[in-house]
């Protein structure tokens, strides 16, 4: 069982020991020193803070931890109840509010739950923001408020449809030509949120659609992170059913896969690669994505004669470089869309109608557009070294020894061939290294890491601290 403390939010296992799960005791001081960290920011004057969560069987229960904690700060709670992640983003930025807390954790397994903590634009908080919060529940120096100073509690249920309002709003969601495609899809929402939101936007989208595992239980009948070996279920169902593609969100929907009409994966890499291509088409501009995606983003940015941009991994990381680069469209290779014209924040609903508004101008099958794409393909892997050998060096060896290629540190070692590449990042907490590769074959990114791989154990030998 674990508690993972970071930059971004608190994530853990639901019971056991405090300080090495995720506890009532732990969601409450983890809420208390954001709350308080919040009144500091903005000068202790009255705020109001956002909260939603997913479907999980235990997020009432923290739900209620985590309103209750705020109150007791004397800020004024604001519940969504169900909702999803860019919901309570869109609705931090309506509601003006200071602050927001996502509750959920995203793609892990029903026993985990997370505290997602976003800043006053409804973006997640950046890393000094989140190193303050860290301390100050460390220190356990918050105060609450006396029993005149409580916060106020309300609740709204509609949010999921004024998100989807919003996307409607957007220039390049081609209402009309969806309607006119008259597209009949599969929705696999893992029990859990996306089960309302997916349904209700094909709705307003005029798209027929057949549920798959859309009743917000919280029971996710398979592994709810969206990799081709957890959704072999709706690939049979989407072939079966005749449906011109299917539809794959995760517990929070953030992230969006696509299944073509043949029950192949269209690819989580690909979703954003899509969507960047209809809205490159419409309207040029920049591109960024992690530097762990794929290399076909910038080919399609290239097509347009834009730039593209690689950022440190991290949806923070992307927000930031987009920004900085005044990008139209960025996210992550997991099938993360983040959409500047909606919200800096990764939204499935806002991908989806982009996905099905560039596929109803293309006229093709889900299959055909994905081959319209250059192919590449991924290996992701890790090296567990022993404590005594010195990760640093190793990773300087590996700058050494690939000098002539084009190399990036902006996190971990990137090093960029002709046709693939290699990224090695290691663990803040372990003596491991993750290494990614992708190229033109899997038989070649398979063999890529191998070769980096081998290198990394030879020189292990040779750099023992």
């Amino acid at each position: 069982m674990t508690l993972i403390k970071s930059i971004s939010g608190i994530r853990g296992t639901i019971g056991n020991k405090v300080g090495e799960n995720l506890t009532p005791l732990d969601a409450v001081k983890f809420t208390s020193a954001y709350g308080f960290w919040l009144k500091q920011r903005n000068n202790h004057q009255k705020i109001k803070v956002v909260i939603g969560r997913d479907a999980r069987i235990s997020g009432k229960m923290i739900s209620g931890l985590v309103s209750e904690t705020l109150i007791g700060l004397g800020i004024d709670v604001l519940d969504l109840g169900l909702s999803t992640t860019p919901t309570v983003e869109v609705a931090v930025a309506l509601e003006k509010a200071q602050g927001g807390i996502i509750i959920t954790a995203s793609h892990n397994p029903k026993q985990w739950n997370a505290l997602k903590l976003l800043n006053e634009k409804g973006e997640f908080i950046n890393g000094n923001d989140g190193e303050e919060v860290l301390k100050i529940a460390d220190d356990e120096s918050f105060e609450f408020a006396e029993v005149d100073d409580l916060g106020k509690f309300s609740k709204r249920t509609d949010y999921m449809e004024k998100h989807i309002e919003e996307v409607l709003k957007l220039k390049l969601v081609d209402v009309d030509a969806i309607k006119k495609a008259k597209f009949k899809v599969v929705v696999d929402a893992v029990n859990s949120t996306g089960g309302i939101a997916i349904p209700a936007l094909l709705d307003k989208l005029g798209v027929e659609y057949i549920k798959l595992y859309c009743d917000p239980n919280g029971n996710f009948p398979h592994n709810p992170e969206p990799l081709p070996e957890h959704l072999t279920e709706i690939s049979s169902l989407v072939v079966k059913e005749n449906a011109h593609l299917g539809i794959v969100v995760d517990p929070d929907v953030d992230r969006l896969a696509i299944v073509c009409e043949d029950g192949s994966m269209f690819g989580e890499e690909y979703t954003l690669v899509a969507c960047a291509d209809y809205v490159l088409k419409n309207t040029p501009g920049n591109t960024v994505s992690n530097l762990s995606s794929s290399r076909a983003l910038r080919d399609v940015t290239d097509k347009y004669h834009q730039k593209y941009n690689a950022s440190a991994v991290g949806e923070v990381n992307v927000v930031a470089m987009m920004k900085a680069t005044n990008a139209v469209i960025g996210g992550e290779g997991n099938g993360g869309i983040i959409y500047p014209e909606s919200h800096y924040g990764r939204d499935s609903l806002v991908g989806l109608a982009l996905f099905l508004s560039h596929l109803a101008h293309m006229k093709m099958s889900c299959r055909e557009l994905r081959d319209s794409y250059p192919s590449y393909f991924m290996s992701k892997n890790k090296i567990e070294l022993t404590p005594m050998v010195n990760v640093d060096k190793i990773l300087s060896e590996v700058i050494k020894l690939y000098s002539s290629e084009e190399i990036s540190t902006v996190d971990g070692v990137k090093i960029d061939f002709d046709t693939e590449w290699i990224h090695l990042r290691k663990s803040n907490t372990e003596p491991i290294i993750r290494i990614y590769t992708e190229s033109n074959s899997q038989e070649n990114a398979d063999a890529l890491a191998n070769k980096i791989m081998y290198e990394i154990q030879e020189m292990s030998l040779k750099n023992i601290v």
